[in-house]
């Protein structure tokens, strides 16, 4: 099983972004939060971005740091709780995590909480297709 998190599977593009921010659902599973925005699968299923604000996080190195360990729980995680749902379903997600806490918190409470996240939003991908196949079928 491929865990590597590519290029291609960051979020860069500036409209893509704002349009996340717009129309996108948020959850909340402190210290972290999540919006998100279901989309039509592109070239990848899954594109993300991490904000640690400058406001909450003041020195540069534990602002490094808790990216990297948000990245890490998100690369490690998503295999098991997104991916499946999302290739099952035929859909395509952005999502944009942003810390929230003024303190960095431990690892563990960081992927504790990005695990709930990521069902969540798997949990919403269904529903929404479920909902879809209901409106069909009448």
């Amino acid at each position: 099983m491929d865990y590597t998190l590519r290029k291609n599977e960051k979020l860069r593009s500036r409209t893509a972004v704002n349009l996340l921010f717009d129309q996108g659902k948020s959850l909340m599973a402190f210290p972290l939060r999540a919006a998100y925005r279901l989309r039509e699968p592109g070239e990848d299923n899954v594109q993300m971005l991490i904000s640690i604000p400058k406001k909450r996080i003041r020195r540069a190195v534990n602002r490094v740091t808790l990216r990297r360990r948000v990245r890490e729980s998100y690369r490690l995680a998503r295999r098991e709780l997104l991916i499946p749902v999302l290739e099952q379903y035929g859909a395509g997600v952005d999502i944009a995590f942003v810390y929230l806490d003024n303190s960095p918190a431990p690892y563990s409470v960081i992927e504790e909480k990005m695990a709930s996240l990521l069902t969540r939003i798997a949990q919403a991908v269904a529903e929404r297709h479920m909902a879809a196949n209901v409106q069909d079928q009448q």
